[in-house]
């Protein structure tokens, strides 16, 4: 088993609620383990840039378990292994300042919390001989390997709110209303936001939708007498022969960025059926403020078994929730899968026998 004396910890990709729940537990798990934990600002930028690394104590994690956000910071430069970087001093290859200046910080593992581009760039240096942890984390709920991940249930939460309060505005103007949610590849927000909050429709990645059937299904509401309709749709979700709704292209180390899912429903059907229709994206605002007592406890949960992982000497995993344990999963095991959907979900199930049309 090695020794362990100093870890680093760093969050990368977009942020959701809990990251800083992750951050205070592993500081303070290691700590009483008598190990030193580095804080690594800007995901690997913190082992490029000297300033952007700092000691964390439990007094720097004091109060942040409530706090959405990261206190670490969080950047995407896409691939570091096919993207030089340019400074003053000159171009380098990113990967490769990574390694050297782990092996110069005298660090002997890292933690990396982040979704799965951060875990498959991580798992890409812990092949190159880098000791890490990681920590998965998407409010989408689409890393496989785990049964969830912090973030989905505050943003989830979240949704199921807006939703409701929706519902008052579009029975008050008897209109539809259509609610776009995250999901690029999955539809979980959606399903789970949208039965909890009662919607008559949920459009979701997972199964390509007809227009002309999510019509009839609100054209057969308003016959028999309910003359609203709450449609949830995922900003991944696909028109039967169509494509996804993009308002970026993409652009190197980055993905297309989606963006128009909900206006185009919206527009649609109310050409198809003739009622007042409105659109409503919810965001990044599922992305921020407090994490739930679920997402808290599940993120303490896991910056606890990361630092036991890290103390066994257990590398190239990833942590997991497989209720009722925190277990490790290797990370080959991960990284450039999607868990989507299953279209014989439980959850959407009961959702179709309350009569919930799902576009198909």
């Amino acid at each position: 088993m090695p020794t362990i004396r100093k870890i680093g910890v760093l969050t990368g990709g977009g942020d959701a609620p809990g990251l800083n729940a992750v951050i205070r537990a592993v500081v303070k798990s290691a700590y009483n383990a008598g190990v030193t934990i580095v804080g690594l600002e800007d995901s690997f930028d913190g082992l490029i840039y000297p300033e952007k690394s700092r000691i964390l104590t439990p007094r720097d994690v004091t109060g942040i378990l409530r706090l959405g956000g990261t206190i670490l910071g969080t950047v995407n430069r896409g691939d570091p292994f096919h993207k030089p970087i340019t400074t003053p001093d000159g171009t380098f290859d990113y990967a490769e300042r990574v390694m050297e200046m782990f092996e110069r910080t005298d660090l002997d593992a890292l933690i990396c919390i982040g979704g799965d581009g951060t875990l498959a760039i991580s798992y890409e240096f812990y092949k190159k001989g880098i000791p890490l942890v990681g920590v998965p984390k998407t409010i989408d709920n689409d890393i496989v390997g785990t049964n969830s991940s912090f973030g989905f249930d505050t943003a989830v939460s979240f949704a199921t709110e807006a939703i409701d309060r929706l519902h008052t505005t579009a029975e008050a103007h008897r209109r539809i209303l259509v609610v776009e949610v995250m999901g690029r590849h999955a539809g979980w927000i959606a399903v789970h936001g949208g039965v909890a909050g009662g919607a008559d429709v949920i459009l979701m990645p997972e199964i390509p939708y007809d227009l002309d059937k999510v019509a009839r299904c609100i054209q057969d509401r308003d016959a028999w007498g309910a003359r609203f309709s709450i449609v949830v749709v995922a900003e991944g979700a696909i028109p039967r022969g169509g494509e996804m709704s993009f308002i970026a292209k993409a652009r190197e180390g980055h993905q297309e960025r989606l963006g128009g899912a909900g206006l185009f429903v919206a527009n649609e059907l109310e050409a198809r059926t003739g009622k007042e229709t409105r659109s409503v994206v919810l965001g990044h605002l599922q992305r921020g403020g407090a994490p739930t007592a679920f997402d808290r406890t599940l993120a303490t949960r896991f910056g606890g078994k990361a630092v036991e992982l890290v103390l066994a000497g257990v590398f190239g995993v990833m942590v997991a929730n497989h209720p009722p344990d925190i277990v490790p999963v290797p990370l080959g095991e991960v990284v450039g899968k999607t868990r989507t959907v299953p279209l014989d979900y439980d959850l959407v199930h009961t959702a179709r026998a309350l009569g919930v049309s799902f576009g198909d």
